[in-house]
């Protein structure tokens, strides 16, 4: 593997196989997968992963806005795609791109019912996503009736599937509410079937659902965070290979005295004389200033180094004393060894926030199986 000359991204797509049939083991061979390929593919590359993943033979993809399938189908995707959180506005181009939507409000269903109807479409695939208590996106089981009712007026669409997501499958402080959400989704299907007297498919687990309640796999899953290489927790990390490693280089070496300062608003004073390195990656990098002032750290020829001062917009700077090292360096921010899930810890953050930062100004280095 090349040493990395400037800020790059690579993207292991061996890494992304192994997680895929990895998860895949857990399921019935029944039931279905979907990928999460929403935020770039989680901050990595969301062409070269959907390319990927529909060579795996993927059953569905999901993304969170139109926008995001449209690039998709520009780049020669074919697999459905679910959009996660569609606007009114999008819903022509979501039928132009063959994409098929969330539905979770009546707002939603009457408005897109309309504009099925006006680009003559008959039985166009819809989604309709329940809330069973994550309380952000959904219709509550007392809509059933009034979905069943709007649904028997019109040919215009039709249900492919009912989904809902779990609050909180990966604490197992929450597994009797996790346990109730499963029950209650199941109920609501059932009075649904009943109501539209055929059966869409049921889903119902993410990442963390697929690993720990199998009773809740129903007829899909959905997976975004694993497929990546997290499990949201320490076994399951274990069998997992986290698909993207975050490189740079030491720019520059630094000796400075005691009691002289670094970055913007002098906000690191050194303790004595220390030598530090400027790195070509800042917070419009995605390494935002949440780090720095003791929070964070970069690995440099196998050493910790943490990041001092204020993270610029370009650059950040770290204290490399006592760690053998010369201009042109490699730095390691992440990557398979040194997890992301790490540096976001230290930052009191997690690993989607960091994965999902980093700038599309980045160079994506795509590694084949």
């Amino acid at each position: 593997m090349p040493k990395a000359n400037e800020t790059v991204l690579e993207i292991d797509l061996g890494a992304l196989t192994h997680n895929f049939n990895h998860l895949k083991s857990k399921l019935q061979p029944k039931t279905k997968f979907l990928a999460v390929v929403k935020a770039f593919a989680y901050g990595s590359d969301s062409i070269a992963i959907a390319k990927h993943l529909e060579y795996l033979n993927v059953d569905y993809l999901a993304v969170a806005y139109a926008k995001e399938g449209v690039l998709l189908r520009d780049a020669g995707v074919t697999t459905p795609i679910l959009v996660l959180h569609p606007q009114p506005i999008n819903f022509k181009l979501i039928i132009d791109h063959c994409l098929e939507p969330s539905i979770y409000s009546i707002r939603v269903l009457e408005t897109f019912i309309e504009v099925a109807k006006a680009q003559s479409q008959k039985e166009y695939p819809v989604h309709i996503k329940f809330n069973t208590g994550l309380n952000r996106l959904g219709f509550w089981e007392n809509d059933v009736a009034l979905i069943a009712s709007k649904l028997s007026k019109t040919k215009a669409i039709k249900v492919k599937s009912l989904f809902s997501h779990l609050a909180a499958s990966e604490d197992i402080n929450e597994i009797l509410f996790t346990k109730n959400q499963i029950v209650s989704f199941k109920s609501i299907a059932e009075k649904f079937k009943s109501k539209i007297g055929y059966n869409p498919w049921l889903h119902l687990c993410n990442t963390s659902g697929i690993i720990n309640y199998h009773e809740g796999h129903l007829d899909m899953v959905r997976s975004g965070i694993g497929l990546y290489g997290f499990g949201n927790s320490t076994i399951e990390d274990a069998q997992l290979k986290p698909i993207a490693s975050l490189k740079s280089v030491i720019s520059q070496i630094h000796q400075i005295e005691k009691n002289e300062t670094v970055g913007y608003n002098r906000a690191y004073k050194a303790k004595d004389f220390e030598k530090t390195a400027t790195i070509p990656i800042g917070h419009a990098d995605g390494i935002t200033r949440i780090y720095g002032k003791g929070k964070g750290f970069v690995f440099i020829n196998g050493q910790r180094a943490p990041i001092i001062g204020n993270v610029c917009m370009d650059m950040i700077m770290v204290n490399v004393t006592g760690i053998n090292c010369k201009e042109g360096d490699e730095v390691i921010i992440f990557n398979g060894s040194h997890k992301a899930s790490h540096l976001a810890e230290s930052a009191g953050t997690i690993s989607y926030e960091i994965l999902t930062a980093i700038s599309q100004r980045v160079q994506r280095r795509i590694l084949t199986d």
